[in-house]
């Protein structure tokens, strides 16, 4: 292999470039909407009918049967929290995709499998899908499952209904709550109502509503009278995932193309210096 100074400089010089370009890159979430399409979650007000898991199930062609657990084939669980001590403090709590504003299985998908939309809903699309599950690891609340019995299988998780929202509609879950614990709106409004309720109701209801900052805010709000660490929900920051890791992660194709020129370089400086060991021998060999 030969190279002259020029086409060194050149090669080395683009990498340098891509490494000071390259972080510019846009945030792979494609998104900064923080008032699309929510849900809001009254756990004070369900009554644990599970009328929403039911709805979700039909949605989808599935078995009504209750499944305790949260996997591939419920995208959405009520489940029951019963204090230890006291029976009588006990509360219903809905377990679904939160849809995060700033997604951290969004930015963690190396093919863009997996979409926020400005409408509010974190979309997956299988068709381009490969099966790494980083989105399972990165996602925060542990929602993300996989189809592991399946010959071809999918990642699974609650989409929010976004086909009927395109419509007009309400999230089927939603629109099977009868009794009001779940409200469909934009998430200002629903923050506003959220709020509203805890004022009017303070004895009723803990300060707090699940989701307005956590891990940068998500789409699915949360209320109630316990504590959200008792209802299984993570205690999380209020910095979204993505904002930590993607200044970092947006450099490696620059860091790449760097190390790749200098392996360029390294592999262009021992070529010669073992071309010119074999001349000088050649010369020897001659005399």
């Amino acid at each position: 292999m030969t190279m002259n100074r020029r086409e060194f400089l050149k090669t080395t010089g683009t990498g340098l470039a891509g490494l000071i370009i390259l972080p510019e890159t846009t945030h792979p979430s494609g998104t900064t909407a923080t008032d699309g399409y929510g849900i809001l979650y009254d756990a004070n007000a369900c009554i644990g009918c599970r009328n929403c898991e039911n709805a979700c199930k039909g949605r989808r062609d599935l078995p009504t049967q209750y499944e305790p657990e949260l996997d591939a084939n419920n995208w959405t669980v009520i489940k029951l929290y019963q204090d230890e001590e006291n029976q009588k403090i006990y509360s219903f709590i809905k377990r679904n995709c939160m849809h995060c504003v700033d997604p951290a299985c969004v930015s963690a998908c190396p093919v863009g499998a997996m979409k926020k939309t400005s409408d509010g809903p974190v979309l997956y699309d299988e068709s381009i899908c490969i099966g790494c599950r980083y989105c399972m690891a990165a996602c925060p609340f542990d929602v993300p499952k996989y189809e592991w019995e399946k010959v071809f299988p999918r990642v699974q998780k609650c989409d929010m209904c976004s086909d009927r929202i395109a419509e007009g509609k309400e999230p089927a879950c939603v629109e099977a709550c009868t009794i009001g614990a779940l409200q469909f709106g934009k998430r200002t409004d629903l923050l506003a109502e959220a709020h509203a309720k805890i004022e009017n109701e303070p004895t009723n209801y803990i300060n707090k509503v699940y989701g307005e900052n956590e891990v940068g805010g998500t789409s699915v709000l949360i209320i109630s009278k316990v504590p959200s660490e008792k209802l299984g929900l993570p205690v999380l920051t209020s910095s979204s995932l993505p904002s930590l890791t993607w200044p970092w992660m947006k450099a490696v194709p620059g860091v790449a193309v760097v190390v790749a020129s200098l392996m360029t370089f390294l592999y262009w400086f021992t070529g010669r210096k073992l071309k010119v060991e074999v001349t000088q021998e050649i010369k020897n060999d001659s005399h």
